[in-house]
């Protein structure tokens, strides 16, 4: 188990600035031109593809960083340079952390590098859970998918929405209900391949902020999927219902989504344990977002003069400015113990995944806020980047878990009482 630290060693501060140099130099200049356009910025992935930022193999060094800190890290400089772009670039990697947490071995073998294509001809995947009615409620999911047992094929029907990257990625990892009964333990994840008729794409929205990431409704219309599509295979899945159904017999089951059990202090429901892991890295997505805003208003104050001084000579500005700061370093600092407890198999005992991706989230909107007031009207129009950048933090306490289910996720652990 490595030791929780705060200095990142030299590889580290290496991958760090070579990450930050890339957003310096080709995310920031194409910011703008891709948030008005709102379109994915294709050249840009291509870039990160030709250095190897966009590709499972750079994720993976990160992931598996003993530390805990490679991908808060990465996270923290795309995102320092745009939010949307960077969400473009590291979208690809939920449905590729879908199949890597679910499939086996030749599924992960054959679909993930399907996924990114190549520098030549990058390509995008797509994680597609959310559903017009079961956001925060995964257990109203409406998607089925049943068994053709006779063809060995899953049929797969329903609608899914705000996916990043739907309807235009070359693959799409598909979260559906197979067992209704079993409520969110009766779901199983599906590979839906290129070119598959029925899968199509439903509203792009035109969304506040993140414009330069595509979000659209996906669209599954009798859509068949061969049988090895079911990720982790048919077996593996009857033997995990039968489970559920046993447990169901003996009165375990259908308790509320939000509940949590303790058992020495761990986390019964697996999927939950997994949100909880995976938030760390939504906060640091916030972290760089909220430092991004924090450095512009700063260099502001420090040249902007009003009545014959720098305006950072004021209380006013000036306290805003060392708030700022405080809370950035504060998030950062939830964010890398969050991800140190993940890599090192901590349990999260007091929720601390949702206590950094919560207080993360909640700086980037307060920060960039207050980056907009220290610009006053420049901080209002689209001149300077603080605006929108204020429009992009807005996501962070909405996916992922909005910040009102994080508090319920914390409130739950810290009282191990379920929460209705």
């Amino acid at each position: 188990m490595a030791e929780f630290t705060m200095e990142l060693n030299d590889e580290q501060k290496e991958v760090r600035d070579w990450l930050h140099g890339f957003a310096a130099d080709v995310i920031r200049p194409a910011a703008a031109e891709w948030d008005e356009r709102e379109e994915t910025p294709w050249p840009v992935i291509q870039e990160a593809a030709k250095v190897g930022i966009y590709s499972l193999d750079f994720y993976a060094q990160q992931y598996f960083d003993a530390s805990g800190l490679g991908i808060p890290m990465a996270m923290e400089e795309l995102f320092w340079g745009d939010a949307g772009i960077a969400l473009s670039i590291v979208g690809t990697g939920l449905a590729a952390v879908g199949v890597l947490a679910n499939g086996t071995e030749e599924q992960i073998g054959t679909w993930i590098p399907q996924m990114y294509g190549d520098a030549n001809d990058v390509k995008v995947a797509a994680f597609c859970s959310s559903e017009p009615d079961a956001g925060s409620d995964v257990a109203s999911m409406r998607t089925r998918a049943v068994y053709d047992e006779a063809k060995d094929e899953w049929v797969i029907n329903g609608t899914k929405t705000w996916a990043t990257n739907g309807g235009i990625a070359n693959v799409h990892v598909v979260v559906a209900v197979v067992d209704a009964d079993l409520g969110s333990k009766g779901h199983a994840s599906f590979i839906i391949p290129p070119g598959t008729p029925g899968c199509s794409q439903g509203q792009k929205f035109k969304k506040h902020g993140i414009r330069a990431s595509h979000t659209a409704e996906v669209i599954l219309d009798n859509v068949r999927v061969p049988g090895s599509c079911l990720l982790g295979g048919k077996e593996k899945l009857d033997e995990r219902l039968a489970g559920a159904r046993e447990k169901a017999k003996k009165g375990g089951m259908g308790v509320p989504p939000l509940e949590r059990s303790r058992e020495g202090g761990r986390v019964k429901n697996a999927a939950m344990a997994t949100f909880e892991a995976s938030r760390p890295a939504v906060g640091a997505m916030a972290v760089g977002t909220a430092r991004a805003a924090y450095e512009v208003a700063l260099e502001y104050a420090t040249t902007r003069e009003q009545f014959g001084r720098p305006i950072i000579d004021n209380q006013g500005v000036a306290f805003q400015l060392a708030d700022m700061r405080t809370q950035i370093d504060a998030a950062r600092l939830l964010v890398w113990r969050a991800s140190w407890m993940a890599i090192n198999g901590k349990q999260f005992t007091a929720a601390e995944g949702s206590m950094s991706k919560l207080f993360a989230s909640e700086t980037a909107k307060k920060v960039t806020g207050q980056a907009i007031q220290i610009l006053g009207g420049n901080g209002y129009t689209r001149e300077y980047p603080v605006e929108r950048m204020h429009r992009d933090a807005a996501i962070y306490t909405i996916f992922e878990g909005t910040s009102e289910i994080q508090r319920l996720v914390i409130a739950r652990t810290l009282s191990g009482m379920p929460i209705r």
